[in-house]
């Protein structure tokens, strides 16, 4: 098998990872092998070719190979990356359990393969259930290594979603960023104001937002307004935890910022007002603002 790692880590060629494969099979690794099929399929042209590998993939995961390996994960998607910047690309996974009849997933697993060693590494997350989990590897930190991004969608009428990232210091893989703890550390008020405005305030960062509320509409203002705009009764909205979060390299030097985006809720969780969009970028220990901005939506002219 060691011989198959080193080609691979030479040419990965989509040959060696057939070979490997088919080497894994016959010592009985079953989960590495599905693992190695999962990236043989990946490249444009699989070696063999796609219908051979899918043949070996179905006779291990047959009625007999099932009942041996009842607990066996799904490889959701595969990268490769050198996450620990010493110029050997690794191999990184999500594997996860599938739901019957659900796109629902749990145990959600971050399975990082050293491509020097060919160690494994199974990292688990705080939130490890939901839908559409992706895997996304860049330099966020300026590391010489790429750092992991996982984000995980909820499911809830909110439409938020877990993050974390995942940077290798010191010798391990050290989780650097927790959407839990983001939204914790960003706390909003939102008030509506006389005269079809809307005021966000962010602690965090100190700062003060207006929105102008007259998009919406007269049929919506109507409802809270009187004629001369001065509100029927208070109204306070919120704002949601992190419903999105974006890795842009705002300045065009490999290294990425993150755009994290929370939706502003009106009267009811529906009744969208906006969005505070926060782009973070790594200052040596932690991610930190570096501005913020709320956007809004346009209406009819």
């Amino acid at each position: 098998m060691h011989h198959y790692y080193t080609k691979i880590r030479e040419t990965n060629h989509p040959y060696y990872w057939y070979c490997l494969a088919k080497t894994q099979a016959r010592a009985g690794l079953t989960n590495e092998t599905l693992q190695t099929i999962d990236m043989a399929l990946s490249f444009p042209n699989p070696y063999p070719s796609k219908h051979k590998l899918l043949e070996i993939r179905a006779e291990l995961q047959s009625a007999d190979t099932r009942q041996l390996h009842t607990n066996s994960p799904t490889v959701l998607t595969v990268k490769r990356g050198d996450i620990d910047g010493d110029g050997i690309k690794d191999n990184v996974y999500l594997t996860a359990y599938k739901t019957p009849d659900s796109p629902f997933w749990k145990d959600i697993t971050l399975v990082v393969q050293n491509g020097r060693t060919h160690h494994y590494d199974h990292i688990h997350f705080k939130n490890n259930s939901g839908y559409n989990p992706t895997l996304f590897l860049g330099d966020l930190t300026g590391n010489k290594g790429e750092d992991i991004l996982v984000v995980i969608d909820t499911g809830g009428s909110a439409g938020t979603v877990y993050a974390y990232i995942f940077s290798y210091m010191n010798g391990q893989i050290r989780q650097i960023f927790d959407s839990d703890a983001f939204n914790d550390s960003y706390r909003y008020d939102v008030t509506y104001e006389n005269q079809y405005k809307a005021k966000v305030i962010s602690y965090h960062l100190r700062e003060k937002y207006i929105l102008d509320l007259t998009y919406k509409g007269k049929e919506y203002l109507s409802e809270i307004y009187n004629p001369q705009g001065i509100l029927k009764a208070p109204i306070n909205g919120w704002v949601n935890p992190l419903s999105g979060l974006y890795p842009i390299d705002f300045n065009r030097d490999n290294r990425y910022e993150l755009e994290a985006y929370q939706r502003i809720a009106g009267r009811y969780n529906a009744d969208s007002l906006g969005y505070v969009q926060t782009v973070l970028k790594w200052n040596g220990q932690a991610f930190v603002p570096d501005r913020q901005t709320v956007a809004t939506f346009g209406g009819e002219m």
